[in-house]
């Protein structure tokens, strides 16, 4: 289920790259609520908290209630940017949402049970093809994570999207069915297989051999036959 956070936020009256930079030498993080066909509102909000906020991870799938002067916003983050070298935020974008409103999220999978997995045990390894999963959610039910059982796979099997139980209220975005994670085998393990074979076949050829060369025998001696009494004859 969606987890609800309250955020402090102050106005911020001018917009622009300099009034930008003056906010975060203020210890402030600028930002943006827009969308639910109304004005957007530039705020900004503490450094240190939108920096815990980010960094404590699920920041994309988390709701908040944006207390600005005493009126609550509520919204969920769509997009921030980070300093390239120091990582501190530089700028947050909030949609704001309206009653019944529907999203689209992405939400990252959670793996279990690769412990007793049956295919891991043989020395296979769980590869997430998909680590992450596009999903249209109502805002009372946007998953923090999407939870894959491979307690049961075996080397090259597999779960699919459709394999999953997704909570009330969320359905995938895209229509066609999707791989999310695999048990492969480990390396070396074909090459390994393929002398077994290589051996197993070769009893099969030999035993082919003189059943080759029992059909040839008679061939060879019917032929010297004619030639044989073909002498008598001259004699």
């Amino acid at each position: 289920m969606a987890t609800v956070k309250e955020l402090k936020a102050t106005a911020r009256p001018k917009a622009g790259k300099g009034a930008a930079r003056a906010e975060r030498r203020a210890g402030r993080v600028p930002a943006v609520i827009y969308g639910d066909n109304k004005p957007p509102v530039t705020i900004s909000l503490d450094d240190k908290v939108v920096r815990q906020s980010i960094f404590a991870g699920h920041f994309l799938t988390t709701l908040f209630n944006i207390d600005l002067d005493g009126q609550k916003y509520r919204v969920i983050p769509r997009d921030y940017a980070l300093d390239p070298v120091k990582d501190f935020p530089l700028h947050v974008d909030f949609l704001r949402l309206g009653e019944g409103a529907t999203i689209r999220v992405s939400v990252p999978l959670h793996v279990k049970g690769a412990e007793i997995s049956p295919g891991v045990k043989r020395g296979g390894t769980v590869n997430i093809v998909n680590h992450t999963v596009e999903l249209e959610a109502d805002v009372d039910h946007i998953p923090q994570f999407i939870e894959v059982d491979v307690s049961k796979l075996e080397i090259n099997n597999s779960v699919h999207l459709s394999d999953v139980e997704l909570p009330k209220g969320v359905k995938p975005v895209l229509r066609e069915d999707m791989t999310l994670v695999t048990v492969v085998p480990p390396s070396g393990m074909g090459e390994e297989a393929k002398p077994a074979a290589d051996a197993a076949a070769a009893p099969a050829a030999g035993a082919a051999a003189p059943a080759a060369g029992a059909a040839k025998a008679p061939a060879a001696g019917a032929a010297k036959a004619p030639a044989a009494a073909g002498g008598d004859k001259k004699k």
